[in-house]
């Protein structure tokens, strides 16, 4: 899960490992991509990377922590071949940076499009229920067949079950206040028929903050691909919940049907991938940061709907 607040550092963000700073920026693009360098700004510094703005229409991208690492460098991998049939604008790199212990950065980086649009957790759920359309047509444009070297993901993408020891735990750690009505809910996700299907391609972490949104709500770009995996398509179809209120929920159902076979197994396990999204959101956060207001609401929602 990254977050990606519009300005500073995010709620509730552990702390680096890694020092990263614009100075370090500005070293590692000037001493690599020297053609590239110009002005820049920081711009979010986020729970695993820090984005800096370069130029006008450059964007550069620093793991700030070791866990960061290898979801950098499956984004690095896998959005070039990935990008052709996706709809929307993606953080494909334009250059890929080395590691550089000469500069006391010893882990790989990258130079990305500066993509234009805000975080839809600054929008309202009505504001956000604008982009139904155009993210069911994102998810169902990268659910395609994955390639037997997809990135592995033990968190994401998974049989349900799989989850189930650590949903337990969180039901039982008090941080979740609905606990009690929220169990029943998992309980009828864990029963639905496991995916039987291909391994397909998934983002696997399709919350707001993920997304980036025109001022008229309409989708601009999705980010932060690095817990790309393959495996069971509701893990994307719990944006569903995630980002939309009933009328954009009802409307993203509508045109994913549209375009690819969705059961209603698959529905019920999307409705547990919700769950299990929102209910790590509180558990790290709270209620009280910007994502961690969108989890609440969506906890609320899957308990009425």
């Amino acid at each position: 899960m990254t977050l990606r607040p519009a300005h500073g550092s995010a709620a509730d963000a552990p702390p680096p490992d890694f020092h990263v700073d614009v100075g370090l920026a500005a070293r590692l693009v000037s001493s690599q991509h020297p053609d590239l360098a110009g002005p820049l700004a920081l711009v979010a510094n986020g729970w695993d990377n820090a984005i800096f703005r370069l130029g006008e229409d450059l964007a550069v991208r620093l793991p700030r922590r070791v866990l960061a690492v290898p979801l950098l460098e499956h984004e690095q991998r896998w959005l070039p071949d990935l990008a052709g049939h996706l709809p929307v604008a993606v953080p494909t790199p334009v250059r890929i940076g080395r590691p550089s212990p000469e500069l006391g950065y010893d882990v790989p980086w990258s130079i990305v499009p500066w993509l234009a649009g805000r975080s839809a957790t600054e929008f309202r759920v009505e504001q956000r229920d604008v982009a139904a359309r155009e993210l069911a047509v994102f998810v169902t444009a990268l659910a395609r067949p994955a390639p037997p070297d997809a990135p592995n993901n033990a968190y994401r993408g998974v049989p349900l079950a799989h989850r189930d020891d650590t949903m337990r735990a969180r039901f039982a750690g008090g941080r979740l206040t609905d606990a009690a009505r929220l169990v029943p809910l998992w309980d009828r996700a864990l029963a639905a028929p496991a995916w039987a299907g291909p391994k397909l391609w998934v983002h696997a972490d399709l919350h707001p903050a993920n997304l980036l949104l025109a001022t008229s709500g309409h989708l601009s770009a999705v980010i932060d691909f690095g817990d790309l995996t393959a495996g069971d398509p509701a893990t994307d179809l719990a944006t569903a919940w995630l980002t939309f209120g009933p009328e954009g929920r009802r409307l993203f159902r509508a045109e994913v049907e549209a375009r690819m076979q969705v059961d209603a197994a698959t529905w019920e396990r999307a409705r547990g991938w919700a769950l299990v999204i929102a209910s790590a959101v509180v558990e790290a956060t709270g209620t009280t940061s910007p994502l961690g207001r969108v989890a609440a609401y969506v906890l609320d929602q899957l308990i009425a709907d």
